[in-house]
């Protein structure tokens, strides 16, 4: 809407106020009516009174009832054919039936406003030229005089007073020629559209062009009030980022359904009433796309507006004024829940992103691998949450394993196979979509597999197993049509698994080279001890070396050469009751529980005695010390403490 060149009225109200014995003055020397009642007597005066009335349609407006109160008021009063030229100058109103808004009428209030003095009721005579009156509006008014009186308003073209010094009972009036404008009226006017603040910005030509191409030009040009919150050009490049691939640029929203789509997402962003930033409060605000709502969220004394999506907008700019509203600019795109689900249908799933993936390639194998259902339960709906070890942890954890796991077909075996099974559910969360943001140090997440996983935020984002070393994510939050993703250095192992993986008593005396006589000695014995310290247990077992057993063959003498010199039922059984001597049955004991002094019960129902002076020493029965050499080797079953002499127990 702008504003014309006004053309002057050429209708002028000659009163010839030249002596005071005039007789036309004489019928305003005594004053009868109030303003209100002179303008409605007054023919050339009954739009202004329309207006008044126009304008106290509003329950707030009360013009009519102020100036007919006991003032004294100074009113400049334009003619019929001064708001008639007004019309004529402005868009979009032809005549006070186009003032059909709340909005509009208190527009017609403020122009009104601006042609009343308060206080004071100022004859003609007491004008002079520069002279500045502030009217009730707040706005001032300068006076002109040349061979005439000129009323100076804020735009290009003066009033004149026509009729002047006309007397009521609560004051005076002046008729004008033109309606005076004060500058807010004139901003409100000559305001564009919410369509042209968008076309004038030069970061929000996405959102303008995705106006024209929704077909909502005509809606966002029409009176409204609207309040649209305007998503820069970041904040749609950022959209068509998630959406993947198949969206590059707007041109890609072709179909129908996908237009609609867009028509909705961009209706979702206006709300149908005018709506200034200090009007804004904390709730849920319905918008143009029915049955949906957004929500204002204060935010440490800061509103932002959150959708049906997991991140809120921020609101960077406020209050750009508009003929039909107003607009906030927002850094984000704000999705209906439709709109998310649009999104969600374009990613691939857990199992389709991890495929796509170069550096999770074993990750998959190991799904296929573990030939439990995996691949097809990370291909439901979920949602998920998955920590996928890279494919260096995975080839770290088969180096891990030995020899016997070069690859993960060497997971084989149906206990195996159960065993990469747990491994894998370990990884996964169920029933949450766990972006890094939602983590929090200390928490403790329940996996699939059942046991809890730790988050550590300590330097980054770390996950804590059963082991002694964390896992960081070195990738985080990778969206999935079911689920999120975040990528880690390391494979997760839940205890179940280090306690399935960790040897036995006996398979760890196997494996450790300097207890091979110990091995054979339990082998000799025949006495089922092996098959006892391959049980459950606990057991703590004080391990004598090969020097150790060297050590007692040579102090039995010549008939005992070697262990298979003990072949005799009753040499099978001394030597079964001095490894029994070794054994502690029901604990599983470190060297940090030991005390100076203490007495632990063997399976031989034989005591041994703790002496810490200077070491970690085993007395046996004999009042002999056995050093530990080597504490604390921990096995599924037990812990094995390596000691450098044959502990003997009394024989009877």
């Amino acid at each position: 809407m702008k504003i014309k060149n006004y053309l002057p009225a050429l209708i002028l109200f000659v009163f010839a106020f030249t002596s005071c014995g005039n007789d036309d003055e004489s019928n305003y020397e005594v004053a009868t009516m109030n303003i209100v009642e002179l303008a409605s007597k007054t023919e050339s005066l009954s739009t202004l009174v329309a207006t008044l009335s126009k304008s106290d349609e509003n329950p707030n407006s009360a013009l009519v009832g102020a100036l007919s109160g006991n003032g004294p008021f100074t009113v400049f009063a334009p003619t019929n054919d001064a708001f008639t030229s007004l019309f004529e100058n402005l868009d979009n109103y032809s005549s006070l039936d186009d003032f059909n808004s709340e909005e509009k009428k208190v527009l017609l209030a403020t122009i009104l406003k601006y042609h009343v003095i308060s206080g004071t009721a100022l004859p003609s005579s007491e004008l002079s030229n520069g002279q500045e009156i502030t009217t009730i509006l707040g706005d001032k008014l300068t006076i002109k005089l040349d061979d005439a009186v000129f009323i100076d308003d804020a735009t290009d073209i003066d009033a004149q007073v026509v009729n002047a010094d006309i007397k009521a009972t609560n004051g005076i009036v002046h008729i004008i020629n033109k309606v005076l404008l004060p500058q807010s009226v004139i901003d409100a006017i000559n305001l564009g559209t919410l369509v042209d603040i968008v076309v004038d910005s030069e970061t929000l030509t996405i959102l303008e062009a995705a106006v024209i191409k929704a077909g909502l030009v005509d809606t966002l040009n029409s009176d409204g009030p609207f309040t649209v919150f305007a998503p820069t050009d970041a904040a749609f490049v950022s959209l068509l980022d998630n959406l993947g691939d198949n969206y590059n640029s707007l041109d890609d929203f072709d179909t129908e359904v996908e237009i609609q789509l867009l028509k909705d997402i961009l209706l979702y962003h206006v709300l149908p009433a005018k709506v200034l930033s200090t009007d804004l409060a904390a709730g849920e605000v319905g918008t143009a796309l029915a049955d949906n709502s957004i929500e204002v969220v204060n935010n440490d004394g800061t509103f932002v507006i959150a959708d049906a999506s997991d991140s809120n907008a921020n609101i960077s700019a406020v209050n750009i004024m508009a003929s039909n509203g107003v607009a906030h600019v927002i850094d984000k795109v704000l999705l209906p829940q439709a709109a998310v689900d649009f999104i969600a249908s374009q990613q691939p799933t857990i199992v389709e992103l991890a495929i796509a993936t170069n550096d999770l390639s074993l990750l998959v194998g190991a799904l296929q691998q573990a030939d439990a259902g995996l691949v097809d339960l990370l291909g439901t709906d979920g949602p998920f949450t998955v920590f996928a070890p890279t494919n260096d942890a995975f080839a770290a954890l088969l180096n891990d394993l030995g020899d016997e796991y070069n690859s993960l077909t060497d997971f084989d075996t149906e206990d195996e196979k159960e065993m990469l099974t747990k491994i894998l559910k370990y990884h996964v969360i169920a029933g949450t979509t766990a972006y890094s943001t939602d983590l929090s140090n200390e928490q403790k997440i329940t996996t699939a597999q059942g046991e809890d996983i730790t988050v550590n935020l300590t330097g980054g984002v770390f996950i804590q197993d059963a082991t002694d070393t964390d896992a960081a994510v070195t990738t985080a939050d990778i969206v999935a049509k079911n689920g999120v993703v975040h990528i880690i250095d390391k494979v997760l192992l839940p205890q179940e698994i280090i306690d399935a993986l960790q040897p036995n008593i006996v398979e760890l005396a196997i494996a450790t080279d300097d207890l091979s006589l110990l091995v054979s000695a339990l082998q000799q014995a025949d006495a089922g001890l092996v098959e006892l310290l391959g049980t459950e247990g606990p057991f703590t077992v004080f391990a004598p070396t090969n020097d150790a057993f060297t050590a007692l063959l040579n102090d039995l003498g010549a008939e005992y050469n070697s262990l298979a010199d003990f072949d005799t039922t009753e040499e099978k059984t001394l030597l079964a009751n001095i490894l029994k001597y070794h054994v502690v049955s029901g604990a599983a004991v470190k060297s940090t529980d030991l005390s100076d002094g203490q007495i632990i019960g063997t399976a031989l129902e034989q005591n041994i005695t703790i002496n810490l002076t200077g070491g970690v020493f085993i007395t046996d029965a004999n009042n002999n010390d056995a050093m530990v050499k080597t504490a604390d080797l921990e096995a599924s079953n037990g812990i094995i403490h390596i000691i450098d002499k044959v502990l003997l127990p009394s024989i009877h």
